[in-house]
């Protein structure tokens, strides 16, 4: 139970902190966006502020949604630490899985800066336009029901059977697996990750519905996966229209 306790009071932290620097951050470039030119070249620190901000968001959307793998890390490790067996600190794991977010981030921002310099996103990296955000939403709507969309999202609904196939030992091992479940969640969250530019990056209602629906999605994908992916490509059809 005190294991728990710290691993949920953590990752609780963890978000709070990531929202109130998403609270700051989105206050901050509204205030920066009315003073600047509607069209400009980013230099190397912007692109660096950028990546810290998707990083940052990135940890807060989906440091939630990986708590019931994290809590199976700790319990198969609680129980070798009572064998007098060798363990590893869940935050190793933990590492394993930011660091794919971070790579995404990159990823993502060097998207952003591209879409912006096509103008389809504007200061407020709000898709300017109809089309682009709706083949967006038809996109992701339409990816909720392939195959690996589900073979992904197996992986993240079941902690225990990844554990048990992908187990690898030591602290190099923890951090692998880290790596290969975020990479899971990549594979499963992608999508839902681009609708970000929809309607806004710093459009913090709308972040925060994303995030509850990837957290839903891991908790109930029978439920939530595809009806989601059928109103994302009933939103991109009406968005056309």
């Amino acid at each position: 139970m005190r294991d728990r306790i710290l691993i949920i009071a953590g990752l609780a932290v963890i978000t709070a902190l990531g929202w109130a620097y998403l609270r700051y951050d989105a206050e901050s470039m509204h205030c920066a966006t009315m003073a600047m030119p509607e069209s400009r070249v980013w230099n190397l620190p912007e692109f660096g502020m950028m990546l810290a901000m998707w990083t940052i968001m990135m940890i807060a959307m989906m440091a939630p949604s990986a708590a019931p793998m994290l809590l199976a890390f700790a319990a198969v490790n609680r129980r070798r630490r009572e064998r007098q067996a060798p363990y590893v600190p869940t935050a190793v794991f933990l590492l394993g899985y930011i660091a794919v977010w971070t790579a995404f981030s990159v990823v993502a921002t060097a998207a952003q800066f591209g879409l912006q310099a096509a103008a389809l996103l504007s200061p407020m990296l709000v898709s300017t336009s109809s089309v682009f955000g709706a083949g967006l939403l038809i996109t992701a709507g339409l990816f909720q029901w392939t195959p690996l969309k589900n073979r992904c999202l197996a992986q993240c609904h079941s902690p225990f059977q990844f554990l048990m196939v992908d187990w690898r030992e030591g602290s190099r091992g923890a951090f692998h697996m880290g790596v290969r479940h975020g990479s899971y969640c990549l594979g499963c969250c992608w999508a839902v990750m681009a609708l970000l530019f929809v309607a806004g990056v710093m459009n913090l209602l709308w972040v925060a519905a994303l995030s509850v629906f990837v957290l839903a999605e891991k908790l109930a994908p029978k439920y939530v996966s595809r009806s989601g992916g059928a109103v994302m490509i009933l939103a991109g059809v009406w968005l056309l229209v």
